[in-house]
This record gives structure tokens, C-alpha cells and sequence, in this order.
């Protein structure tokens, strides 16, 4: 038994060998040599006893099950090993690809964003969280949308659905992102959906910052803007002209000048020509040809004839510049000038109306150098009064030889007292010699213009021809003279000079005129048998009126003040009043009209030049409302660009909502209504000037004098910024209306607000203020006061700084005040300046409050 325990030991160990044939062998020798050194001495290899086989068998059969055994563990063993090596070189790769993929989603210059498919940020790189001002941490586990405005989210969330609807397919969207401290930075993503480690869907989302880009875009696009509103509000259009090649181009505003459609015609010179007038062709198409021949900068004006029939005035002016290629290219702008001609027709016909009510009211105005001794300035009528021709070089020695000699020295001491005084009013008459011997008498109406250096610069006036009133007033006085002789008479004159009796029978013929007819130059045996209406000159004229007095006298009922007119025995024209009452006899018989008249010729032509007077006055009230215009032109373009501008960003972001995939037409709908909004307040402020240039009729109307404040305060806004000047308003709330002209009080208010202004030009070391103040009385008045902290006025000045021709700038002409003060008074008011503590000066009007505001 220790030796078959032996054997099974040796057998087992051999067999640890692992392979069949050598654990076989190694086994039959471990065994040979068992029974050499444990058997009996008469030890071989041959097997005794049959009992000993089975077990030689079995030890024999056990060491080859064991060997195969062993073998088969130690192969599975390696197997393990080798597959255990793989699995750590394979966890190693994984390990430093992913290490790699980190780096990569780290240090990438762009925002790495990672979402899954509810929106929910499963990572982000650093460099993202710090554009957006946050730390990883915050953002992870936190949804996408917060990072979007919120008028952003749903297109983000409509973005990332499409991605998760074709995985795998690269989508790219331009969209605002919100930073922590609320700021906004515009961004492109690039986003592509993918399947994770789980089989679920990301998001991969990468983004550029595209905000300075976008700003530039947006800048470049405002700019485009601006220079075409430019264009548009200048009505100027630009081009270019390629005469080698024939290439041109136009801007919207030349095609828009041109009344042309630029999606059907072709720009270029022979356009130019098919539509300039065809008076103007030929010059328009000598231009041309000369730019061909002998390439060069040219300018010119001619007139387009469009095919409505309207006549367009053009400037147009181009410069010659090489190209980069060596040819000659024109580029240069067109402008719309119609407006500057019609108004330029305008100015002339009021300077001729002007200089017509000068001629006939024999008045002349004119300025004098009172150091140069010649006319800055003089009318045609003071060339006609002084016999001179019109542009004659009027030398002083020519100028005092047309003057009585008598009259010399008072002019001289009117210059005199001028410069010593450097103030006043002068009135003063004198005679003028005229070359054909003859004497004309003239009345001068002078005022004193003091420059900006304080001295005396012009004298500014009026000379008037009197010789007619004077001659009429020496005859009326010799007439008085004779008339003195008897108080009767002289009664008898005064009672019956101007009227006379008439009395018509029942046919309404003349039957009986007075004597003093012949006081208004009627012959009364002329007029006896004749109706009224035979020697009348006005009944073509006014048949209503004629026909009204007519039924009237056939319904035998009394009349008053009927005026009509007629002529007296030179056949001159004469007006006159006539009243009259019906007579009857005793039963009742009607037998005529008895009556009065009176002859109202001055009275009519008074009237009548009071009219051209106040027509006058009404032209040089515009022409001053229009030059304030010019110089408010940066406040006005101004005023319409902004609204100009919102609805172009606007609309811009309309067409942005309407061209999504999926239009939003809730945010469409809101900028159309802010677009109609702001075109709205455009149309105000093109309303406001056009009102203001307009030239109309007085329209007397109940008013809020806080609204004409603010309407004059949205025309001045651009002034008061350029010249630095901050406006305060103390409006007081719930004024009573006023009865008044909206357009002459906002003229009023214009002109004492750029008053203010330019009084506190030189102002340099306080702030410049500007104070409206607008408040009520206890007598039933609005007041407005317009309050600067200028240089002031002078005392010496402050009781004529509201009279024609005072002003204390060195280009004004002092009608500003003059014409407000007018205005002011046309409406029941009261303008004046108001003596205030410090530095700057206060100007108020007052007006009386409407009937219905006051009851």
C-alpha cells in the first residue's frame, strides 16, 4: 500500500507536466524506477500476481486523466490570462481615448454644450460657462432655455427637435444668448444629435460667438439705412457712369426721382435723355457727348418730364475718377431741386408783391452804412423817389446834391445823434431835388442797428412820398383858412360835406338829390330819372346783392348801408353808402324812398391798404416762419429719422419672425403695430412743418397752450442738444383753452426759444438752462415765459427790444420780436420782457382765456 500510495504521488506530479506524452513516459519511468529501488531484489518488469495489473492500469489511466486534466486547466488558465491582458489594454485605450475626448471638449476655443433630449445640459466645457459669466457646475443638471431670452426659447426648442428627428445630420441657427449679469451676445450653432453609450439621444451643440460680426452687420446695414433715408430726405440720388464699358448704376432714390421701376429698366444716359424735358435735351445731351469725348467733372441743372405731365427741377453733378482697371468712371448725385425753384418763384413773387405795395403806397426801404456814407441797401421805390436808375453807383456827393440844402443839416445831426446815442426812434421829413427841377417831399421813419462790437453799424428805414399829403394838407388849410371867415359856413360844410338827400318815386327813379353831391364829385342833374342800379358799377359784379335790395325796395321795407360802387363826373371810381326809408301819403299809398348817402372812397381805399398791409405783414411772418425752418433743419431730420429708423429695425425683425420654418405671427403682428406707430409719430412731425411752412389764413381755435409747447419743444430738441443747452418745462396741468392760431403761437414760442439759445451761446462757465413755464392768472390770463441764463439785456436796451429794427446780434434784422409782438397782440395778448435776478433774461406773453373756458 505505501508504494502504490508512492506510485499514485509520482504518477499525479509527473502528470502536473501538462502534456500527454511526456507525463505518459515520465510516468512508465517513474514507475520502472519505483519497482527497481522499492521491489523485492528479484525485481522485473513483468507483473506476478493478476492482481496487480488492474491497479497498474488504474495508476496508469489516472495519470493520463490528470495530465489531460491539468493540461486542459493550465490551457484555460492562460486563456483567462490572456484575455484578462486584453481587457486591460482595451480599459487603458478607453481610458486615454477618453482622456483625449475631455482635452478636445476642454480646450476647443468654442462653447461645447451637451444636452439630452428634454433640453437638460449634461455638460459643458469651461470656456462656454465663462462666456455666459457662470461656473460649470451652475449650468449642468439646469435646462438650455435658460440661457436664451425669453422670446428666444421657443425657437431653441423647435431647433433641437429637429436635430433629434435626423440623428446624425449637422444643423446650424443663428440665436441671442443671456449671460448671467443679463447681457446678450449673438452666437451660430452647430449642432448635430448622436446616440450615447446608453442608445439614448444628445444634443452636441458647438458655438461660435458671432456678436462683433453681427454688430458689424447690423452697423453696415444701419449705415446702408441712413444713407438711403438720406438720399431720400435730401432728395438727392447718386450714380456712376462707366462710359468704356457702358455700365451704370442708380440708387433707389435716383430711380424714385426718375418715377422709374428698377426691377424693369436698365439705367444709363439714354434714360436720362428719354426723360429730360424737351427743351433741356439738347443741353442734357451735349453734356453727355462732352463727357465721352473729353472725360471730365461736370454740373448742370435741367428740368424731367414725367409722364403724368409734373416737371421735375435737377441738379446733377458728377467727378471724374479712374477705376482700378484704368477706365474713366463718373460718379456723382442728382437732386430733386423742384421744391428750391417753386420756392425760390415764391420769394420772387413776394418780393414783387412787395416791391408793388411799395410802389403804390409810394414807400421805399433801405439801409445806410453810417460809417461808409453809401446805401448797404435800398429798394427800387427809393431809387424811383430819388430819381436814381436801378444799380446805379450812388456816390455821397450824388446823394446830397438830390437833398434841399436847407434839409442837409438835419440829416447830418440824425447820424449824429445815431452813433453818439447808438439808440432811438428818428422821424424826420425833408425834401428831395429832382433832376427836372421838381420837389419831392418825403417823411423817414429811421432805427438804429448796433453791431456785436456795440457801435453803431447801419441806420435801417423807411422813406415815404409825402408830396401829395403835403400839397393836400396846404390846400386844406387854405381852405380852412377861408372857411375861418364865417362859423357858418364852416358848420354848413361839416354838416353836409360828406352826405347828401336823395328821394325816388315809387318806379324807384331819382326824383331829388341835394346839392353837396358835387363834394363827392356827382353831377346831381345827371342822376335825376335814373334807378340806382343804372349807375352803378358793380351790378355784373354782385347780382345777389342786387337782387336782395331790389325785393327788398318792391317789398317797400326800409334798408341801411348798402355800398356800391360808382363814378363820379371824371370817371373816376368812388364808393358809396346809401340808407333809406319808405314813404307813403296819407292812405297809405306807397310814394318812394327818402334816404342819405355818403361817399365812403377813403374809407374803402383804407381798408383796402390796411388789407394789403396786413397781407404784407402776413408774407414777412412766413418768410420768417420758413427761415426758422432752415435753421432747424438738423432738428427736423433728426426728429424724422428716428422714427424712420424704428420702423426699419422693426420691420427687420418682422421679417425675421415671418421667415422662420414655423413663422411667428404673434411677434410679426407686434412689430407691424409698433411700425404703424412709429410711422404715425413721423407723420406728426412732417405734419408739425408742413403746418409751419404752410402759408394759409388765420384759423382762430380753442387751444392748449401745454400742447403747442410740446409740439414747438419736438422741433427745437436737436438745437437745444448741439448747442448744450438742457430744457426744463413747468407746465402747470389743466389749463383753461385760449382762442389763438396754433401755427403763428408756435412761431412765437420757436422764435423766444432759439433767442435763448443763441443768448447763451458765449456761456462758459454755468450750465445752460432753458426754462418754459406756462401757468394761469387770477384775471383770467395764460401766461408762458421763456426764461435763458444768457449775457442779458441791457438796460438801455430793455424798453426797445420788442421795436421793428432793434436787435443786438450782428446779422439780425430785429423784426423776430417785432413780429412776435404782433402776434401776440392779434390775439389779445400782451408780450414782454421780464426783469429777473441773475444772469439771462425772461420774455412772457399773456393771452385771455376762450369764452367757453372762462364760463
Amino acid at each position: 500500500a505505501a508504494t502504490a500510495f508512492a506510485y499514485l504521488l509520482v504518477v499525479l506530479l509527473f502528470s502536473l507536466m501538462g502534456s500527454f506524452i511526456a507525463s505518459s513516459a515520465l510516468c512508465i519511468i517513474a514507475i520502472a524506477a519505483l519497482a527497481y529501488y522499492f521491489a523485492p531484489p528479484a525485481f522485473s518488469l513483468r507483473i506476478d500476481d493478476p492482481q496487480d495489473l488492474p491497479v497498474v492500469v488504474a495508476f496508469f489511466i489516472a495519470s493520463i486523466v490528470g495530465a489531460h486534466l491539468i493540461g486542459k486547466l493550465r490551457q484555460e488558465r492562460e486563456a483567462a490570462r490572456v484575455v484578462a491582458a486584453k481587457l486591460q489594454r482595451s480599459a487603458a485605450d478607453l481610458e486615454d481615448r477618453e482622456k483625449r475626448w475631455r482635452a478636445i471638449f476642454e480646450h476647443n476655443p468654442a462653447m461645447y454644450f451637451m444636452v439630452d433630449k428634454a433640453g437638460t445640459i449634461l455638460n459643458v466645457n469651461t470656456l462656454g460657462a465663462t462666456q455666459l459669466s457662470y461656473a460649470r457646475a451652475e449650468l449642468i443638471a439646469r435646462s438650455v432655455l435658460d440661457v436664451f431670452l425669453e422670446e428666444d426659447r421657443a425657437f431653441v426648442r423647435e431647433c433641437v427637435r429637429t436635430c433629434l428627428e435626423d440623428v446624425g445630420q449637422t444643423r446650424t441657427w443663428d440665436v441671442r444668448k443671456v449671460r448671467k449679469d443679463g447681457s446678450v451676445l449673438w452666437v451660430r450653432e452647430n449642432a448635430k444629435a448622436m446616440l450615447w453609450g446608453d442608445e439614448q439621444p444628445i444634443v452636441l451643440i458647438a458655438c461660435e460667438d458671432i456678436t462683433e460680426r453681427r454688430r458689424t452687420e447690423l452697423a453696415l446695414q444701419r449705415s446702408e439705412a441712413h444713407l438711403a433715408q438720406a438720399q431720400e430726405l435730401s432728395h438727392t440720388g447718386s450714380f456712376s457712369w462707366n462710359p468704356t464699358t457702358g455700365e451704370a448704376f442708380w440708387s433707389k432714390e435716383t430711380f424714385r426721382i426718375f418715377q422709374l421701376d428698377p426691377d424693369t429698366v436698365q439705367p444709363g444716359p439714354q434714360l436720362v435723355v428719354e426723360r429730360t424735358h424737351p427743351d433741356d435735351r439738347a443741353s442734357v445731351k451735349e453734356i453727355i457727348d462732352r463727357a465721352m469725348r473729353d472725360p471730365s467733372d461736370f454740373e448742370h441743372e435741367y428740368r424731367l418730364l414725367l409722364p403724368d405731365g409734373s416737371v421735375k427741377h435737377i441738379h446733377a453733378q458728377a467727378r471724374a475718377t479712374r477705376t482700378a482697371s484704368g477706365d474713366i468712371e463718373f460718379v456723382g448725385a442728382a437732386t430733386d431741386i423742384t421744391a428750391a425753384r417753386r420756392a425760390e418763384q415764391q420769394l420772387r413773387r413776394s418780393e414783387a408783391y412787395l416791391a408793388e405795395a411799395q410802389h403804390l403806397s409810394h414807400t421805399g426801404s433801405w439801409s445806410w452804412d453810417v460809417y461808409g456814407l453809401d446805401f448797404v441797401y435800398r429798394s427800387a421805390e427809393v431809387d424811383r423817389l430819388f430819381g436814381f436808375s436801378p444799380q446805379e453807383p450812388v456816390s455821397i456827393e450824388t446823394i446830397r446834391s438830390r437833398i434841399h440844402p436847407e434839409d442837409l443839416p438835419r440829416l447830418e445831426e440824425v447820424q449824429r445823434q445815431a452813433i453818439e446815442h447808438k439808440e432811438g426812434r428818428f422821424e424826420y421829413d425833408f425834401r428831395i431835388l429832382l433832376p427836372d427841377g421838381g420837389i419831392r417831399r418825403i417823411h423817414s421813419v429811421a432805427h438804429v442797428v448796433v453791431g456785436s462790437d456795440g457801435n453803431v453799424s447801419e441806420l435801417i428805414g423807411t422813406h415815404m412820398d409825402v408830396t401829395e399829403q403835403h400839397a393836400a394838407r396846404e390846400r386844406l388849410e387854405n381852405t380852412l383858412a377861408a372857411l375861418r371867415e364865417s362859423e357858418q359856413r364852416f358848420r354848413d360844410y361839416a354838416e353836409t360835406a360828406s352826405d347828401w338827400l336823395w328821394e325816388t318815386g315809387p318806379d324807384h327813379q331819382v326824383t331829388r338829390l341835394s346839392e353837396h353831391t358835387s363834394a363827392a364829385g356827382i353831377l346831381a342833374t345827371g342822376l335825376i330819372g335814373l334807378l340806382r342800379w343804372d349807375f352803378a358799377c358793380d351790378v355784373e359784379e354782385e347780382p345777389e346783392k342786387w337782387r336782395q335790395h331790389r325785393a327788398t325796395l318792391e317789398a317797400h321795407l326800409p334798408f341801411r348801408d348798402l355800398v356800391y360802387r360808382t363814378v363820379n363826373r371824371t370817371g373816376s371810381p368812388i364808393y358809396v353808402r346809401t340808407s333809406g326809408k319808405p314813404f307813403f301819403d296819407g292812405k297809405g299809398k306807397f310814394l318812394g324812398y327818402r334816404g342819405v348817402s355818403t361817399d365812403i372812397t377813403a374809407t374803402i381805399r383804407a381798408d383796402q391798404a390796411e388789407q394789403e398791409l396786413r397781407k404784407a405783414q402776413s408774407e414777412l411772418a412766413h418768410v420768417t416762419r420758413v427761415t426758422t425752418l432752415g435753421e432747424l433743419t438738423t432738428s427736423i431730420a433728426h426728429e424724422i429719422n428716428q422714427p424712420l429708423a424704428a420702423i426699419i429695425s422693426n420691420a427687420d425683425a418682422c421679417l425675421g419672425w415671418m421667415g422662420r420654418e414655423a413663422p411667428n405671427l404673434s411677434a410679426a403682428r407686434s412689430s407691424v403695430e409698433w411700425i404703424i406707430e412709429d410711422a404715425i409719430r413721423g407723420s406728426e412731425v412732417v405734419r408739425r412743418i408742413r403746418a409751419l411752412a404752410k402759408k394759409g389764413e388765420i384759423e382762430m381755435v380753442p387751444l392748449d397752450i401745454n400742447e403747442v409747447v410740446k409740439d414747438v419743444v419736438a422741433l427745437v430738441t436737436r438745437e437745444l442738444v448741439s448747442h448744450r443747452v438742457t430744457l426744463r418745462t413747468e407746465l402747470t396741468a389743466g389749463l383753461p383753452r385760449i382762442l389763438g392760431d396754433r401755427i403763428q403761437l408756435q412761431q412765437v414760442m420757436i422764435n423766444l426759444v432759439m433767442n435763448g439759445i443763441e443768448a447763451m451761446d458765449a456761456v462758459t462757465d454755468r450750465t445752460r438752462e432753458l426754462l418754459i413755464q406756462s401757468s394761469k392768472d387770477d384775471v383770467g390770463h395764460v401766461h408762458l415765459a421763456v426764461t435763458d441764463c444768457g449775457v442779458g439785456i441791457a438796460e438801455n436796451d430793455a424798453d426797445r427790444v420788442l421795436d421793428p429794427f432793434f436787435t443786438t446780434k450782428s446779422t439780425g434784422l430785429g423784426m423776430g420780436l417785432a413780429i412776435c409782438r404782433s402776434i401776440v397782440e392779434s390775439h389779445g395778448g400782451r408780450l414782454s420782457m421780464v426783469h429777473k435776478n441773475g444772469p439771462g433774461a425772461t420774455f412772457q406773453f399773456a393771452l385771455p382765456l376762450h369764452k367757453e373756458a372762462v364760463s
